[in-house]
């Protein structure tokens, strides 16, 4: 592509900071505007339930680039600015002040939303949503010591809130549909999370629903379960996941499936001049043989540069393996892998005392996902496990003292 070409990249989080990074990085020079919903700088989302609610960062250390970084690489931002629709025949974004931009490639980063569910009273005063540094900053507000904090939702942004905020003296009830929280790990590993809280002083409301949320003049009080009982609460958060903000996309005419834009390895959509990448891009992975679309920051962070490789006429699959991690009170962990179903669990380690490694195993005892809690250094161990498909002897892999690399050529 040449300096006459435009590059459109609408989304202004992690995804589209660095799509914008990798196009100057593989030398095009044309024109590209990054169209930025939210008024601040592109920032990381990973530390608004962690380090932020903690006072220990700022937006300031989780934004992508400062202001210079996008004007001495000729980035025309565009903040505060909503991308309305797209018009791929005329290769035309139009927004929402009803301009219109014309492109020759474009990069969907639009990333994802709170859900929020259909709760009476959930649109109240001190009713809250993680999603956006002005959320956090809404909640911070509220997290006083001594007040009380009631979570809908045992998933990761609100267990790590709930953390967030018992470090800061606050009170909080965790209220989960489910037995235990983050049972998409599996009750093996739910069980460590549902521990590591009860001991730091969360009350977990498990296997409970939430009916409504109670109000006063306008003001969230607390929640009334599906039991009728009642919880007095400060301010409520609900953190029942999110949901990919695809509306765009889908108004396009792109083709669409698995909750997400369909996208191959390369990145590319239905259009061959459109591409997705984040939240929103269900892509087919070269390794797993499916597509996979995951929330996670890893995505946003390298998928960019898989795309603008492609978009610059370079050849180039994303075959990275999902990665998440967490920070929870006295646990951190990294989880690659990918193990919607699996056979069985194995543990390396010591579970109680939380630091171990656990490994997903499928019916033929091969390696599909590895999490590592207060284990460091051994993520590219486990990567090669998952990806060498050997067969590996259970008590060789539950084994601290056979060294995970030794593994892989079982």
């Amino acid at each position: 592509m040449t300096g006459t070409s435009t590059i459109i990249i609408v989304g202004g989080g992690l995804a589209g900071a660095k799509a914008a990074e990798a196009l100057r990085a593989n030398d095009f020079d044309g024109d590209i505007v990054l169209i930025a919903e939210e008024k601040h700088l592109p920032y990381e989302r990973p530390p608004l339930s962690k380090e932020f609610l903690a006072g220990k960062k700022s937006l300031g250390d989780f934004t992508v680039h400062d202001s210079a970084w996008y004007s001495d690489s000729n980035i025309d931002l565009r903040l505060g600015t909503v991308a309305a629709a797209v018009d791929r025949s005329a290769r035309v974004v139009t927004l929402s002040d009803d301009s219109t931009v014309r492109f020759d490639k474009l990069l969907l980063a639009t990333g994802s939303r709170s859900r929020r569910p259909p709760i009476p009273g959930s649109d109240a005063v001190g009713v809250h949503y993680l999603r956006t540094v002005d959320d956090a900053v809404e909640l911070d507000s509220a997290l006083r010591e001594g007040s009380a904090l009631a979570i809908v939702g045992g998933g990761w942004i609100g267990l790590e809130v709930a953390a967030s905020a018992r470090s800061r003296g606050v009170d909080v009830t965790v209220v989960e549909t489910a037995r235990l929280p983050l049972m998409a790990l599996g009750e093996e590993a739910a069980r460590v999370f549902a521990d590591l809280h009860a001991q730091h002083g969360v009350n977990l409301l498990l296997d409970t629903r939430v009916a409504a949320i109670s109000t006063a003049s306008g003001a969230a009080t607390g929640l009334t379960l599906d039991d009728g009982s009642t919880l007095v609460a400060d301010a409520i958060l609900v953190a029942v996941g999110a949901a990919p903000n695809i509306e765009l996309a889908d108004a396009a005419g792109l083709e669409m499936g698995d909750g997400g834009v369909l996208v191959d390895a390369t990145l590319r959509s239905s259009d061959p001049d459109v591409f997705a990448v984040g939240d929103i891009a269900a892509a087919e992975h070269p390794f797993f043989k499916t597509r996979i679309r995951t929330e996670h920051w890893a995505n946003a962070l390298k998928q960019p540069a898989v795309a603008a490789s492609n978009m610059v006429g370079k050849q180039a699959e994303y075959a990275e393996l999902p990665y998440f991690f967490t920070d929870q009170f006295d646990l951190g962990m990294e989880y690659v892998g990918h193990a919607p179903t699996y056979a069985r669990v194995v543990f390396r380690g010591d579970v109680a005392g939380r630091e171990f490694i656990a490994f997903w195993l499928d019916g033929e005892d091969r390696v599909l996902a590895g999490m590592n809690v207060n284990v460091w250094d051994v993520v590219d161990d486990v990567k090669a496990l998952i990806t060498s498909r050997a067969a590996v002897p259970r008590d060789q892999l539950a084994d601290p003292r056979r060294p995970l690399g030794e593994l892989a050529g079982n």
